[in-house]
């Protein structure tokens, strides 16, 4: 078999298990199923999109949850106050998630290491502090939507179908954009420049223009999901769009499954909100559920850094064939 159809193998096999996730709470019929397939498929469009940045150029960003929080305001301002559709206000969400990620990353990305780290915590706690003090998105206590606006949608429990069916969507997206840049001219620009930056350079890798492209990719999706994940939630407020932890939680999905790999930020961010879902209801460990993905990260680093599809291209030659 040609190195080709390996690759699309490894795609088909991605879009498989999104699409499993995705069928399940429709087999089953359970509303509750389909709240924990879309909390899968949320981890899973995050942690791919930032895998475009840290999995394919090595940049590590604690604060990508930024692009999550701006898209979720700017869409769910557009629906609340501009009364503009779902759909409008995806589209709001994810350019204006991409504009920020542009903008952001003619400065920043001249940054290496742990300084371009930092300042990608600073970026996410100074755009939090902008929007707790800027009153047109409510300030502090963020906004609410009115629960006529479900009805246009066939009330609210056809809404909630609707944003589950635009997840499972978007999910696939992301998983087809990460294997074209992983499979592209661009891709292995990234690569080279993840492997050694000032050697890309010399190559011929426009490295800054390539890294900006890559942000770029990498926060547009999160702006869309998070535009759909407040619209399903009816409010926002800062605390709940910009959560550092969840910056440190998609790192350590695409640590455990896999970086730069398509179909590791899949397997780990599934791996890891099954754990998470039995730490939150045992009485045990619930209130240690951030200590324990600190831990659980530094494991990875220590034992397996490939993560686990990593792990196994390492030790199976014939499985490297088909996992990329």
């Amino acid at each position: 078999m040609s190195e080709k159809l390996r690759q699309h193998a490894s795609l088909w096999l991605s879009l498989a298990v999104v699409l499993i996730i995705g069928l399940w709470p429709i087999a089953t019929g359970d509303a509750l199923d389909r709240e924990t397939a879309f909390t899968v498929l949320s981890a899973i469009a995050l942690a791919s999109s930032l895998n475009i940045l840290l999995g394919y150029t090595g940049y590590v960003s604690f604060g990508h949850v930024v692009f999550f929080g701006f898209g979720g305001y700017v869409g769910f301002y557009t629906i609340n106050a501009l009364g503009w559709s779902l759909w409008l206000a995806l589209l709001a969400g994810g350019l204006s998630a991409g504009l920020l990620a542009y903008l952001l990353g003619v400065g920043i990305l001249r940054l290496r290491g742990a300084y371009f780290a930092l300042a990608t915590i600073g970026i996410n706690e100074a755009v939090r502090a902008f929007i707790n003090n800027f009153r047109p998105f409510g300030g502090p206590t963020g906004m609410t939507l009115n629960f006529s606006v479900y009805k246009a949608y066939g009330g609210a429990m056809h809404a909630l179908e609707l944003v589950f069916y635009i997840m499972v969507a978007l999910t696939l997206l992301v998983t087809l954009i990460s294997y074209w840049v992983r499979t592209s001219k661009f891709g292995l620009g990234l690569l080279a420049i993840r492997e050694d930056e000032d050697a890309a350079e010399v190559m011929g890798v426009v490295t800054p223009v390539a890294k900006n492209w890559a942000f770029v990719l990498s926060a547009i999706v999160p702006g869309m999901v998070g535009a759909l994940y407040f619209f399903k939630n009816g409010t926002i407020e800062p605390g709940l769009a910009f959560p550092l932890h969840t910056s440190i939680e998609m790192i350590v999905m695409i640590m455990l499954g896999g970086q730069g790999t398509v179909l590791g930020p899949i397997v780990g961010a599934g791996g890891y909100e099954m754990l998470r879902d039995y730490l939150l209801v045992s009485p045990l460990f619930k209130n240690l559920q951030l200590a324990i993905s600190g831990v659980l990260l530094l494991l990875i680093v220590l034992f397996i850094p490939r993560g686990l599809v990593g792990w196994l291209r390492q030790r199976y030659a014939k499985v490297r064939r088909w996992l990329i």
